[in-house]
């Protein structure tokens, strides 16, 4: 049985934890949610454990997608990371006061009303309520609930992949020069922009630039369930501190027709 489970978690999926903020609004702290290993290949990052050595091969090659949120192993490290895709094999990206330049082209990034965060029942991240650098966008309901409001935008990818960001204030990683993608690379970025240790960022355990798709271990496809900050080794604090809204929730990016018959 134990040999079974390993071998679907390896080939088929594998359930993974949110344990920080970098994906919000798309993904909270405390997350569960289903990540599928086939849809670009196996590689030696596929194996449910971390057993093998990192290498370039894989089996059944395929490229990831525009908007696709994957699982990555960053170089130099054996801890998961989950990012979107940005930048695909031989693309020119760049990024000018927070906008992407993709291809000699900006990305689309249109003003959307904000999200709602709730402020109540924050999970932790490393010790520290993950939405503290949203105390300015706290905001009380009329019902009397309390939530953060952060500048939120809806980016749009050349092949339509659209979905939402937070992008709160200027940041020294709003601004690089533009880089090629390599072969066999991806880069990749947190949807919550100031906040995220991605493809921009080369200390403090970044991606430091493009990475291998051989180090990418799947692609993120649903939201099983979700806790919030009150969960606890408890389990009967399981049930008061689930969101049930989010169950099911689908991961895949939306897809704007219009720009994807323009592309």
């Amino acid at each position: 049985m134990l040999l079974g489970v390993l071998a679907f978690h390896t080939f088929i999926a594998k359930p993974f934890y949110i344990p920080s903020s970098s994906m919000m609004p798309n993904l909270l702290v405390g997350d569960r949610l289903i990540v599928s290993k086939y849809p670009y290949g196996w590689s030696w990052v596929s194996a449910s454990f971390h057993i093998f050595p990192r290498d370039d091969w894989r089996i059944a090659p395929s490229t990831p997608e525009y908007g696709d949120i994957v699982i990555v192993v960053p170089p130099g490290s054996s801890e998961d990371y989950i990012k979107r895709v940005i930048g695909l094999p031989g693309d020119t990206i760049a990024m000018v006061d927070g906008q992407i330049i993709l291809n000699g082209e900006p990305v689309p990034q249109d003003m959307e009303p904000p999200v709602r965060l709730p402020a109540e029942h924050q999970n932790m991240c490393d010790g520290i309520p993950c939405m503290r650098d949203f105390e300015e966008y706290r905001v009380r309901l009329e019902d009397g609930s309390v939530v953060f409001e952060p500048p939120t935008y809806r980016e749009t990818l050349p092949n339509g992949a659209t979905y939402l960001i937070i992008d709160h204030r200027e940041g020294i990683y709003d601004n690089f020069e533009e880089l090629v993608v390599p072969d066999g690379h991806v880069f990749l970025m947190g949807d919550n922009r100031d906040h995220s240790a991605d493809s921009r960022v080369y200390v403090g355990g970044g991606l430091a630039g493009p990475v291998p798709i051989a180090d990418v271990g799947g692609r993120a496809e649903f939201i099983s369930f979700s806790l919030d900050g009150r969960a606890s080794l408890n389990p009967l604090t399981w049930f008061t501190s689930l969101r049930p809204d989010r169950a099911w929730s689908s991961l895949r990016p939306a897809l704007d027709v219009g720009e994807a018959s323009h592309e």
